[in-house]
């Protein structure tokens, strides 16, 4: 049994020892695979929306693609609540080994689940009960990994020492893209979408054999370890976080005045941006991907350096600032980036207007993610569907009751057909689709004739500029998650850490963030201008820049062991 040291933990500001290192680098790499599994699926939303919502129009798989990937995040505030409270009861290492066993086993599952065609709707359910499970054991991951680290760092380098697992999901998401780029140009597109993208789920039972191997060589939190030896572990750690007002009143402050900020910033400087440029700009999937992690590799060391940056300015200056650059710069930066990766579209936006002319009591709200095409007969739906299918942007423009639905394409007007439904309600009558699609040739032929591009041509992508644009997104991001880590610990008492983080972390980057690509292109097909979906982020973000301001303490100078004073055995001596 090695003896105490001769300091009280926290009071040594030498460098990292070996012992630290090893904490770190362990939480680190599991957490990193456990992201890769999680992110897969949003990686690969565009080809998981045509193999297992085929069943849907294909704006409507598409929406229904990103809701099944929002279901994982819907359920991470209760895997928080389970596994927080297993991690404040059990001990930390324990809890954490179960969730990433969870997470590999469910994703390699996804990589054999066949598809709508192979068995019809049990299909999408079995997928969404996958992403249901990973999302509960994501939920006890994050708060575990964040924990065990700060509880292991020195006073006044836990924002340097967490930000390392704040590394994490930019890397398991550039991770995923790396694997997903290989394959798919190993195998070539059409096989790739036909059953290659199976193959970066199914490498998950590697990531999981090592992730295992990694974290059975770690120990328990020495925090938690002490709180065991003096009989000091909470015996019902949710009554503690949730019927105590003091704790309740934390909890709230910090969902609402930092992570549901944070959780839009991430999302839309990470996955809306990717999806905004294949979806929207239409450019190539493969050269999106590698522009955006192009620009994670550039911005993931700016979450150690504003971390560090924490430990001496402060959190709530650095999360704060990002989140009002954020709300600032948002809509210049995404027009900037229409600007460099599709020109042709930002100048037919620019000199030929689309315009949807109808009577607003006559249309519907395209966003419905259970919206079917046949669930769209008039006029105005028809000519909104055809729009947002063809990911064009568009104006609306109220017409009196009675005036039949119109799209005026760079001043060129084309009615829009109302539709009729056979009796039985199930399909179209036969002329009305044939009248669909004589309309969908038209606005076709005229949007091109207008200039609207197909597609983005690879000759004029700006590459250069788009990098910097993500890249400053990522930086956004870099601002608001590097120090959220350590601001969380220090917001509670070691004895319910694991559940009080835990849960306002999952709420704030499960619904708010996870949440926000699906909510952001609903916004967009019912509004018709690409750039509205924005508006959920920046509200998101003000709403926590002006809780925050006023109501959240700062953190940096808390001794998190003031209550809890205890030897620490991984320092000099031990």
């Amino acid at each position: 049994m090695s003896s105490l040291p001769d300091t009280p933990y926290g009071a040594d500001d030498a460098p990292m020892t070996s012992a630290e290192r090893r904490v770190v680098l362990a939480s680190s790499v599991g957490t990193v695979f456990e992201w890769y599994d999680f992110y897969l699926y949003g990686s690969l939303a565009a080809i998981i929306a045509k193999q297992f919502f085929a069943g849907l129009d294909p704006t409507s798989a598409f929406i229904f693609a990103l809701l099944a990937f929002a279901a994982g995040f819907l359920v991470r505030p209760f895997g928080a609540l389970v596994f927080g409270r297993l991690g404040d009861m059990i001990g930390r290492k324990y809890t954490f080994m179960v969730t990433i066993l969870i997470m590999g086993v469910s994703t390699f599952v996804v990589g054999l689940l066949p598809n709508y065609d192979a068995i019809g709707v049990a299909a999408p359910v079995i997928l969404i009960v996958l992403r249901l499970l990973q999302g509960l054991a994501l939920g006890g991951e994050y708060g575990g990994a964040a924990t065990y680290v700060a509880e292991h760092a020195p006073q006044g380098k836990r924002g340097a020492y967490t930000a390392w697992i704040q590394t994490t999901a930019t890397l398991g998401l550039f991770l995923s893209l790396m694997v997903i780029l290989g394959t798919r140009n190993l195998m070539g597109e059409q096989t790739f979408a036909e059953w290659g993208w199976r193959i970066p789920f199914l490498l998950s039972s590697v990531l999981l054999g090592v992730s295992v191997w990694i974290r059975l060589s770690m120990h328990e939190s020495p925090a938690f370890l002490k709180m065991q030896m003096e009989g000091k572990v909470s015996k019902a750690p949710l009554s503690e976080c949730f019927g105590e007002w003091k704790n309740l009143r934390i909890i709230v402050l910090a969902l609402f005045g930092l992570v549901a900020g944070q959780a839009v910033v991430w999302y839309t400087g990470q996955f809306y941006a990717l999806f905004f440029l294949t979806s929207v700009l239409k450019v190539e999937a493969n050269t999106a991907n590698l522009l955006v992690a192009a620009a994670l590799l550039i911005g993931t060391p700016f979450f150690v350096i504003f971390g560090s940056l924490s430990d001496r300015f402060g959190r709530k200056p650095i999360i704060l600032g990002g989140l009002a650059l954020a709300c600032l710069t948002y809509f210049p930066l995404f027009k900037a980036l229409t600007e460099a990766a599709n020109p042709d579209l930002a100048r037919a936006q620019a000199t030929a207007r689309i315009v949807v002319k109808a009577d607003p009591v006559t249309c519907s709200f395209q966003g419905s993610p259970i919206a079917r095409e046949i669930d769209f007969t008039s006029a105005c739906d028809i000519a909104k569907r055809t729009l947002a299918q063809a990911a064009a942007s568009y104006s609306n423009e109220p017409l009196p009751s009675g005036d039949g639905a119109r799209v005026s394409i760079g001043g060129k007007e084309i009615p829009a057909p109302n539709a009729r439904l056979m009796p039985e309600g199930g399909r179209f009558e036969e002329a009305s689709v044939l009248a669909i699609a004589a309309f969908r040739a038209q606005v076709a032929q005229a949007m091109t004739e207008a200039g609207y591009p197909k597609t983005a041509d690879p000759a004029k992508v700006n590459h250069p500029m788009i990098v910097v644009i993500l890249t400053v997104l990522v930086i956004y991001v870099t601002m608001v998650y590097g120090p959220i880590a350590a601001t969380l610990v220090e917001l509670f008492p070691t004895r319910i850490r694991y559940t009080s983080m835990s849960l306002p972390y999952h709420i704030g980057n499960g619904w708010f963030g996870g949440l926000m690509p699906t909510i952001a292109f609903a916004m967009v097909a019912s509004n018709g201008d690409i750039y509205h979906g924005l508006w959920y982020p920046i509200v998101v973000a003000a709403m926590s820049l002006g809780v925050g301001l006023l109501f959240v303490r700062e953190t940096k100078d808390v001794d998190i062991y003031a209550k809890f004073l205890y030897w620490h055995p991984n320092r000099r001596g031990s």
